[in-house]
Order: C-alpha cells, then structure tokens, then sequence
C-alpha cells in the first residue's frame, strides 16, 4: 500500500503541473480524493493490515490526502489567474478611441415658459409663494367669495377626496393663505405658480395643468396698476409689437374682473383660424381683489386694495410656440420635446 500511495502522489504532481484547465484539475479531484478515488480505496483497505501496519498506512495516508487537497486548491487559483488574464486581454478597450456620443436633454417646454413667466415677475418685484395641490373647500372656494350654494362652484368641476377636501382647482387658494400668514403687512406681491386639477380632457383642456396666479395689495392700488403690469408682461413674453386689450368678466373673487387678450400671434391681428378671424387671443383672467376676499385674508378693504391675475401655463405655452393641441405636453414624445 506504501508503493501505491507513492504512486498516487507522483501522478498526481505530473498531472497538476500538466493540467491547463480547471475542468482537468476537477478531474484528478474525483479520481484521487473522490467517493471512488485511490486514496479513498486505499483507505478502505487499512481494515485488512494489523494495527501497526493499519497506523502507519493510515497516517501516510492521509498526509498525501491533505498535501494534494492544497496542492489541487493552490493549482486552481493559478489556472483561474491565468484565465482571467487571458479574458482581459480579449475585452481590452482602446481607450485612445473617442467615445460614444450622449444625447443631451432639455427642459420641458412647460417649464420653460413657468421660469420665463417667473423671471418677467421677479424683475417687476414679486416674490414667489407655494401650497397644497390637497386643498380644503375653505382655501379653494369659500375663502374667494364662493360658498357652497354658489353657481360658479360648476365653473370648476372637481376631482374630491372626501366632503371638504378636493384637488385645488386653482391656484388663488395661496392668496388667502399667504395673506393670512402676513397680514396686516403690507405690500403683498406674490406669484403662484403650480398644478391645479379639473374633470376636464380634451385638445384644449386635461385634467391636470399648470397656473400662475398673482396677487398685490397695499395701500391706493387701481386697476391702472393691474394694466400697466400686465401690459409690461405680455411684452416681455409676446413681443413689443403686441396690442392687449381688456374686456369685462365675471370672478367671484375679484371685482371688477376682466379678461386680458392680446392681439393673434399667428396673424399679427389680421384675423385667421387661430384665433377665429378676431385678430385676438384670450391668455388670462384678472381683477381688482373683492372685499371680501381681503377680509378672509385679514386685511380691511377700507384701508387696502389689490389687484389679482392667474393664467394657464399651458395657453400661453401653446400660443408662444404656436402648438394646436395641449395633449402634446403630456404624451411625452421625443419627437415633439426636441423641438425645445
């Protein structure tokens, strides 16, 4: 049994120096140190020697077992270097090749248009103020003049979570809460842009869009104040050439309301399918801030006056880029965001 464990270990060592795979080093593993391997039949014949013989055998044994144990684990981490050397040269890169070209991105149009519609009210002094898209039916309604029996709650169909709670329809709820954070300070000039909510969906109309809502109050403010600001706006985002005009309206939270048009975009005032041979577009609704709504807010109507405007993001939008259908801003095709 000695000659053939001797026998087994040179074997072994030639076929480890020789093997150049680890598919052939699991191979001697099974042959050698398997459930059927030599070593392992060696061992089952200890039980046929004395006992002097049986120690000695054993021992000897063993020893090659766990000798060939290490060298078969040491062979494999040789043999698994080498490959992995081998597979780096194969996926080398040259990195002196110039690189893959990444797209860029760009803004969405809509956000756009909100920080160019920001930038023209900064410079004109107002600061910008936010809330909840989760509004009471406090905030959204009562609290501008419009309680719960009042018919032009139908001009604001709305998405309810329960009795008193709804999707802001608008974004004048964020007047009355930020008067009532700094009243009686005076001035108020604030700009509210953000995401209101109504049941509506069609080319013109979604459920979901963007408004920015204005509010100024203090002490001796007309309407002339309210014209020459939004008159300096639709400049500013329209062209110098443009002509405004005003026309009488009804807000139940302004008083007097009027709506602001300006003259076609696309036919210069001449009159076309755009804006239905007028030569006027319509881009926003305003009006002197009712007195009521100023008491909601904490301030006297005796002692201040303001003036209050809100606009949809979407239709100035799509008059500025000459866009037909509003459904274009949500369907997020690649084809129409890079034209911005």
């Amino acid at each position: 049994m000695l000659n053939k464990l001797k026998e087994i270990a040179n074997n072994s060592e030639k076929w480890l120096s020789q093997a150049g795979s680890i598919d052939e080093i699991n191979e001697l593993r099974v042959k050698v140190l398997g459930r059927k391997g030599e070593i392992t039949q060696v061992l089952r014949g200890l039980k046929d020697l004395n006992a002097e013989e049986r120690a000695g055998v054993g021992k000897i044994a063993n020893e090659l077992k766990e000798k060939l144990e290490d060298m078969i684990s040491s062979r494999t981490q040789d043999i698994k270097g080498q490959e992995l050397e081998l597979q780096l040269a194969r996926e080398s890169v040259d990195i002196s090749l110039p690189g893959l070209p990444l797209q860029r991105g760009g803004k969405h149009p809509l956000t756009l248009i909100n920080e160019e519609i920001r930038d023209i009210f900064l410079t004109m002094g107002f600061s910008v103020a936010e809330g909840p898209e989760i509004e009471s039916d406090y905030y959204n309604f009562e609290a501008l003049n419009i309680p719960r029996d009042h018919p032009a709650r139908e001009m604001q169909d709305s998405f309810y979570i329960s009795e008193d709670i709804l999707l802001r329809t608008h974004t004048s709820p964020v007047q009355v809460r930020t008067m009532e954070k700094i009243a009686p300070q005076i001035p108020v000039k604030i700009i509210v842009p953000g995401k209101v909510y109504r049941r509506d969906d069609d080319a013109t109309h979604s459920p979901m869009f963007t408004q920015v809502e204005g509010l100024v109050i203090d002490k001796r403010i007309t309407f002339g104040h309210l014209k020459g600001t939004l008159m300096l706006f639709a400049h500013k985002i329209f062209g110098e050439d443009v002509k405004v005009r005003y026309r009488p309206s009804f807000f139940p939270f302004t008083e007097p309301s009027a709506e602001m048009d300006i003259s076609c975009v696309n036919c210069k005032g001449a009159g076309c399918r755009v804006c239905s041979h007028t030569g006027w577009l319509e881009i926003l609704g305003a009006g002197m801030v009712d007195p009521r709504v100023l008491q909601y807010g904490g301030y006297d109507g005796e002692q201040v006056t303001g003036f209050a405007f809100g606009m949809g993001v979407e239709r100035i939008a799509m008059l500025k880029y000459g866009i037909n259908d509003l459904r274009l801003f949500f369907d997020n095709d690649k084809r129409f965001l890079r034209q911005f």
